[in-house]
């Protein structure tokens, strides 16, 4: 009996046309990082598990795939890049002297439940700007965050921009429970008003508080949510946090890529080591973001050498899935030209093979069939 060998749930392969349109995609896009002077960096499939410990703030523990090596070590296949780049910065680079731009491309693993229906193999592609706290610092990233996209050939998408130290801020001012807290990080993820009300209401806060958490699942739209963030609260924490929005705001201005931005306050991603301002860039066809990515000033402390950073992750599948259902598919470049031969004249073709090639075509051999009595 013949044995078939099937890929496992969540992974697939990727082959013929659609695989170089991929990696006609990752040159585009890579062409983006190189341009703003981001210098490549490759880290490991694996590393010790204390790299994505839920000290760090990642992925949560069940979800990643986790093995041991000779020595009894806990390792775990990659989940995300950031805190490995995060470590490999801290170990050859000094971000005190200077920022330091790194981007990469390579496989994430996540364990995720067979009911979400998501893959647990994908492809990323992002930057890491560390040592530099500044606004002009955000704006850049999200700046490269609407070219990757053009780049990839969208005209309609958005960047929507999130701010968790607002959020954060009348958080410590609220002083809730660590249970009462999740759920409430989970309705206002969710935009649930009506949930964050009810919650509050045994919660003893004062009226502003409870009305500012209330409306937080409501507040996206244009530059016009700035004003209404600052007249739900004095908190200077809070208030603070929207003025960084408004500086970064007036430079995406400059970089004329404005028009693709909009806030969400109540946007908080599960990813713990975000500090200041968290994004997600969407377009239709798709419901998952195609880059998802903040600023993390914490994060660099963990591996020894602090320094405030930022930068994105490109979901590659989710950005090709995007493509193709806008039929705005990369194309796959020139044909391979095909030249069969036989016996009698393999030189000749091999020749004229050559010939062709050194013009930059794709070019195989192949000998003749020979034909049956």
């Amino acid at each position: 009996m013949q044995r078939i060998f099937h890929t496992p749930e969540g992974v697939r392969d990727i082959y013929g046309e659609e695989c170089s349109r991929k990696k006609r995609l990752q040159r585009e896009l890579h062409q983006v990082f190189s341009r703003y002077g981001y210098e490549d960096i490759e880290t490991p499939g694996f590393e010790y598990f204390e790299v994505f410990s839920n000290e760090v703030g990642t992925i949560p523990s069940k979800d990643l795939y986790k093995f041991f090596d000779r020595e009894g070590n806990t390792l775990v296949l990659r989940p995300d890049f950031t805190p490995s780049v995060s470590r490999a910065c801290a170990t050859y680079f000094d971000p005190e002297k200077g920022p330091v731009r790194l981007c990469y491309t390579g496989n994430t693993f996540i364990n995720n439940s067979s009911y979400r229906g998501q893959m647990k193999e994908n492809t990323q592609m992002g930057v890491e700007h560390m040592g530099d706290d500044s606004a002009a610092a955000d704006a850049e990233i999200l700046a490269m965050t609407v070219e990757c996209l053009k780049a990839a050939g969208l005209t309609e998408f958005q960047v929507s921009v999130g701010q968790v130290d607002y959020y954060k801020s009348l958080l410590a001012e609220a002083d809730l429970e660590p249970e009462i807290e999740e759920h409430l990080r989970e309705l206002i993820s969710q935009k649930n008003y009506f949930g964050v009300e009810e919650l509050l209401k045994g919660q003893n806060l004062g009226d502003n508080l409870s009305k500012a958490f209330a409306e937080l699942p409501q507040m996206f739209g244009s530059a016009e949510v700035l004003e209404k963030a600052k007249k739900l609260t004095s908190n200077p924490e809070a208030l603070s946090a929207v003025k960084r929005l408004e500086e970064i705001y007036e430079i995406l201005k400059v970089y004329g890529c404005e028009k693709y931005i909009a806030f969400d306050f109540g946007m908080l991603s599960k990813f713990r080591y975000y500090t200041g301002i968290i994004f997600q860039a969407y377009t239709y066809g798709t419901g998952e973001p195609l880059i998802k990515g903040g600023r993390y000033n914490e994060l660099m402390k963990h591996f020894g050498k602090p320094a405030s950073s930022i930068g994105f992750a490109i979901v590659v599948d989710n950005l090709m899935l995007a493509l193709s259902r806008q039929k705005l598919t990369v194309s796959a470049g020139d044909k391979t030209i095909v030249i069969t031969y036989d016996p009698g004249n393999l030189k000749k073709a091999i020749q004229e093979a050559m010939e062709l090639r050194n013009k930059g075509k794709k070019v195989a051999l192949c000998p003749a069939k020979e034909e049956q009595d």
